[in-house]
C-alpha cells in the first residue's frame, strides 16, 4: 500500500498541474471502487483547484467549496496528462481541466477512490473522524508518544505505531524501519520501554519519513510517481523485505514474524526481546529463526 511518502510525493508531483486550474468535465469510468466517488463529485465542474495538500493518506484538493479527496488504496496512482492521451483499462476517474489536460485515477485493484467532502463536513467526515495526529505534525512528538505507552503498557509498539486512532501515516515499512533504526523489537510491550525511547522513536519515525519522501517515496511494484518514474527510497531500507539476510556488524540474519497479521523483520541480536514479551514472544522468535536457518 502506497504510504505517507508516497501520497506525500504525489501531492507534490501533481501540486504545480493542478492548482489554478479549472475543472471543465469530470468522467467517472467505474464507480465500484472502495471510495465510491458520486454525485457530490460531478457537482463540481466549472470550480478551480486552489490548493492541493495531503491529509493523512489522502490527496486532496480544494476547490473553494470542499476538497476532492483521492485515496490511492493499494494500488493506485494518479497522473497528469493530455486528454487526448488514450485511456488504460484502469484510469476509473477523469477530472478535466480547461486547458486540455486531466488528472487520471487508476487503481486496478479498486482499494481506493475519488470523492467530494464539502467543508462543513470535512473533519467530522469517516474517513478522518477518528484519526490521530499525523505523524509529520507537530502534535506527534515525544510527550504525546509518552503518553499512550503510560495509558496501554500491554500493546506491542508496532501494534500502537500502525493505529491511526493513536497518529496517522507510519504505514509497516516505516513502523520496520523507525524501530529497527532504534534497536527495538517490534514485539516490545509498550509499557516495557522508557520514556525517553519514545522521544528517540518519533525523532526517528519524522527523520525515516522526510528521508523517503526527499527520494522520492518507497518504491513498490505497483506504484509510480506522477512522472511515471518509480520511486528510489527502497534502496536504503534498512530492514524491510530482508528476511535471510546476513548482518556482519551483528553476526545476525534477519528474520520475518507476523505480528497483527503484518510482516515485521527483526535483527535479533540487534533488536532483543525485553520485559513481558520474552515470555510471549521467545517462542515465535525461535521459529523465525529456525525457519531462517533452513
Amino acid at each position: 500500500m502506497p504510504e505517507l511518502p508516497e501520497v506525500e510525493t504525489t501531492v507534490r508531483g501533481i501540486e504545480p498541474l493542478v492548482v489554478n486550474q479549472t475543472i471543465s468535465n469530470i468522467i467517472i469510468n467505474n464507480d465500484k471502487c472502495r471510495v465510491v466517488p458520486g454525485k457530490e463529485l460531478l457537482a463540481q465542474v466549472n470550480t478551480t483547484i486552489k490548493n492541493a495538500f495531503r491529509r493523512a493518506k489522502y490527496v486532496c484538493l480544494d476547490n473553494g467549496y470542499g476538497y476532492i479527496v483521492i485515496h490511492l488504496g493499494m494500488s493506485g496512482n494518479l497522473k497528469v496528462v493530455d486528454q487526448s492521451l488514450p485511456l488504460l483499462k484502469h484510469d476509473h476517474v477523469q477530472i478535466q481541466f480547461s486547458n486540455g489536460k486531466e488528472l487520471r485515477y487508476n487503481d486496478h485493484r479498486r482499494f481506493g477512490g475519488v470523492t467530494f467532502i464539502a467543508y462543513q463536513d470535512f473533519g467530522e467526515h469517516k474517513l478522518f473522524a477518528h484519526n490521530g495526529p499525523d505523524a509529520l505534525s507537530d502534535d506527534f512528538n515525544g510527550e504525546y508518544l509518552a503518553s499512550f505507552i503510560k495509558k496501554r503498557p500491554n500493546r506491542p509498539i508496532k501494534l500502537l505505531l500502525m493505529d491511526n486512532s493513536i497518529v496517522v501515516g507510519v504505514g509497516n515499512i516505516y513502523a520496520n524501519e523507525s524501530l529497527f533504526e532504534c534497536k527495538i523489537n517490534p514485539c516490545t510491550f509498550t509499557g516495557d520501554l522508557k520514556q525517553e525511547q519514545a522521544f528517540i522513536l518519533v525523532d526517528s519515525i519524522k527523520n525515516i519519513l522526510k528521508r523517503s519522501i526527499a527520494a522520492g517515496g518507497t518504491t513498490l511494484k505497483d506504484f509510480e510517481q506522477p512522472d511515471g518514474k518509480p520511486g528510489y527510497f527502497a534502496q536504503s531500507l534498512q530492514c524491510y523485505g530482508k528476511e535471510g539476510e546476513y548482518d556482519q556488524e551483528y553476526d545476525d540474519y534477519f528474520i520475518r514474524i507476523e505480528l497483527g497479521g503484518r510482516s515485521s523483520y527483526v535483527l535479533p541480536k540487534r533488536q532483543p526481546l525485553i520485559g513481558k514479551a520474552v515470555e510471549k514472544y521467545s517462542e515465535l522468535i525461535e521459529e523465525a529463526k529456525n525457519k531462517t536457518d533452513k
